[in-house]
């Protein structure tokens, strides 16, 4: 039974990771149409941000909560300004190909210099030990990242479903014209956009750090799984993306424990099921 509990929180914490990197493709997806590739290599920069700060500035680790979503997600609206922003009109493949390439030339840069091996990155004095529950020991850091991840993900739900900000945006996605003429500065809103979706994947990387390391690689190992839960759970579908990214990460956990050899697959065996099923994935609705 121990190992089974350690299974479901292995697949929760990549729950956590699952959930935040296709919340913020989905944010970019359902506001700005565009199918961002470069998702990965901008979760492995959050990661190489928070060992800069930590190797290079000696800032800890709650300061790179904060510090490398910021600076991922000004290098993402930069992106946005100079290249993204003249697909607005084009087939989504020409989106996905341009950010396939700038997550090529991204890892590839930091590859050359750091190579392919994992960077360590310490867990916070406050966030290490663990707990003992009676039927299974839970590490501090582990459980932290899980309650965080779901707070950031509820809280990045309401505020683009709840909240006027939110509904300018929704809006400025169906009609940018008539929000024009509200006065509303709808290219500052859609690369405003973009660094919030850029930012979470950011985010996710700096969590991953102390549990993963930090390796050139480490977003391209994950992007076709996360891309996967984005289709299930519904392109552009907010709450779709944080029930389908911790549901498949317990999924997944479950897997390894019960029928190990099926657990890199299992993923992908149900994005099949559901598009047959349903090709909107489960909570999208049709175009």
């Amino acid at each position: 039974m121990q190992a089974l509990y350690a299974q479901l929180l292995v697949g929760l914490i990549n729950g956590s990771f699952y959930a935040l990197l296709s919340l913020g493709l989905a944010v970019i997806f359902g506001m700005l149409n565009i199918i961002n590739f470069a998702h990965g290599a901008l979760y492995m920069m959050g990661a190489f941000v928070a060992y800069f700060l930590l190797n290079l500035g000696g800032i800890n680790y709650w300061w790179a909560l904060i510090i490398a979503p910021v600076v991922v997600g000004i290098f993402g609206m930069i992106l946005e300004r100079t290249m993204l922003q003249w697909l607005t009109g084009l087939d989504h493949l020409y989106g996905l190909l341009l950010t396939f390439g700038i997550a090529l030339i991204v890892q590839g840069v930091f590859q050359n210099y750091f190579g392919s091996s994992g960077l360590p990155y310490s867990i916070p004095d406050q966030l290490k030990g663990g707990v003992n529950l009676g039927f299974m020991f839970l590490p501090i850091y582990r459980g932290w990242v899980v309650i965080f991840s779901l707070v950031v993900c509820l809280a990045t739900w309401f505020l683009i479903e709840k909240t006027q900000l939110g509904a300018y945006l929704r809006a400025a996605t169906e009609n940018p014209t008539l929000v024009r003429a509200f006065g509303i500065n709808v290219p500052r809103m859609i690369t405003l956009t973009y660094g919030l979706g850029v930012g979470l994947a950011a985010l996710a990387g700096v969590l991953s750090a102390p549990i993963n390391q930090v390796r050139p690689l480490m977003g391209a190992d994950l992007i076709i799984v996360v891309f996967a839960v984005v289709v299930i759970g519904g392109m552009g579908s907010i709450m779709g993306s944080i029930i389908t990214g911790f549901a498949l990460g317990v999924i997944e956990g479950l897997t390894k424990y019960f029928y190990p050899e099926a657990s890199n697959t299992v993923v992908f065996v149900l994005m099949v099921v559901v598009l047959l099923v349903k090709p909107t994935g489960l909570t999208g609705r049709a175009a």
